[in-house]
C-alpha cells in the first residue's frame, strides 16, 4: 500500500460541495481496474479542504463500497483542529479506509513541537497506518528531517510523502532519510514532474495528482522507473511534459478539473473561490492529452 504508484482523484461534486457518488464511484472503479498501487482520496487533488465533514466521510463511503478492498484506500484527514482531525480519523477508518494521510493545516503557523503533539494525538486513534503528508506548497510548513524522524517513533506512523528536494538530490535526500529512520521505512514524493527521476533514484512511492485520471500512462512510467529502464522512463516522460507545464502554470487542481470534463469523465467546476483554467488553455490541455496517446 505505501509503495508503487498511489493516484490522487479529483472528488467530483456540485456547487454545494454535495459528492457526486456515481462520478466518484466511476473514478474509482477506473483506478482499480488500471491497476494503481493505492488510491489516495480526499488528498489535495481531492479537495478536502473544501468539503464538510459529512461529505468527507460519504466520499469515503463510496471509494469503499467500490473498491471490496480490491486496492488499499489511503484517505486525507487533515484539518485546521487537531480534534477534528481525529473525528475524521475515526470516520474514515469506520467508513473502510485502510491508511490514512495527514497534513498539518493552519491559519496560525505552527511550530515543530506543536505539529509533532498533533501527529501524535491523530495517529493514536485508529490502527490504520498513518501518511506524513510534507506539502510546503500549500500548507506553508516544512517538515525537517529531525521532525520526520521523531514523528517515525510513534505508532502508525508508517512513511513520509515528500515535496520535491529543493536544495539537494533526491538520491542525497533519501539516503541522508533513511540512514536516521526505521528499517524498511518508504520515502515516497509527490511532484509530478519530478516522479520520474524520484522514482529512479530509489523512491519507495509516486503519489500522483495525474495518476487520478490518467492511471495507464502513469503505471507505465512508473513500472519503467521501477525496473530500473531509465531510457523508458524519461521517454515517458517526456510525452507528459505539455501538462506537466500546464500543472505548473495553473496548478494540477485546476487543470484535473479541465481534464475530467476533456476526457468526459465528469463535467464540474472547482470549488469556489477557486475559478477554472482559461478557455484559452483548455486546448493546450486536449493538445497535452493527445501527446500521451500518440
Amino acid at each position: 500500500m505505501l509503495r508503487g504508484l498511489s493516484a490522487f482523484p479529483p472528488t467530483p461534486t456540485d456547487m454545494h460541495g454535495t459528492v457526486d457518488a456515481d462520478a466518484l464511484s466511476r473514478l474509482i472503479e477506473r483506478l482499480t481496474s488500471a491497476g494503481v498501487d493505492s488510491i489516495g482520496l480526499l488528498g489535495s487533488t481531492g479537495g478536502y479542504a473544501y468539503l464538510t465533514r459529512a461529505e468527507r466521510r460519504r466520499a469515503v463511503e463510496i471509494a469503499a463500497e467500490t473498491l471490496q478492498r480490491r486496492t488499499p484506500l489511503i484517505v486525507g484527514i487533515g484539518a485546521l483542529r487537531t480534534d477534528e482531525a481525529q473525528a475524521l480519523a475515526r470516520d474514515a477508518a469506520e467508513a473502510g479506509a485502510d491508511g490514512l494521510l495527514l497534513a498539518p493545516v493552519s491559519y496560525t503557523p505552527l511550530t515543530e513541537d506543536e505539529v509533532f503533539a498533533h501527529f501524535s494525538a491523530v495517529s493514536g486513534v485508529t490502527d490504520l497506518p498513518l501518511v506524513i503528508y510534507n506539502n510546503p506548497g500549500t500548507t506553508k510548513f516544512t517538515f525537517s528531517p529531525d521532525l520526520i524522524v521523531r514523528l517515525a517513533d510513534l505508532p502508525n506512523i508508517a512513511t513520509v510523502k515528500m515535496p520535491l528536494p529543493v536544495d539537494a538530490s533526491f538520491e542525497a535526500e533519501m539516503a541522508s532519510l533513511r540512514a536516521r529512520l526505521p528499517n524498511r521505512f518508504p520515502i515516497g514524493y509527490s511532484g509530478d514532474w519530478g516522479a520520474a527521476e524520484a522514482l529512479l533514484s530509489g523512491a519507495d512511492a509516486w503519489y500522483s495528482v495525474v495518476a487520478g485520471l490518467l492511471p495507464g500512462p502513469a503505471l507505465a512510467l512508473t513500472r519503467a522507473a521501477q525496473a530500473g529502464d531509465s531510457d523508458e522512463a524519461h521517454r515517458l516522460n517526456e510525452r507528459f511534459q505539455p501538462l506537466w507545464a500546464l500543472f505548473r502554470q495553473f496548478g494540477s487542481f485546476r487543470v484535473m478539473y479541465a481534464i475530467a470534463a476533456e476526457l468526459d469523465l465528469f463535467h464540474a467546476a472547482p470549488p469556489r473561490p477557486v475559478l477554472p483554467i482559461p478557455e484559452e488553455a483548455k486546448l493546450r490541455v486536449a493538445e497535452a492529452l493527445a501527446a500521451l496517446d500518440a
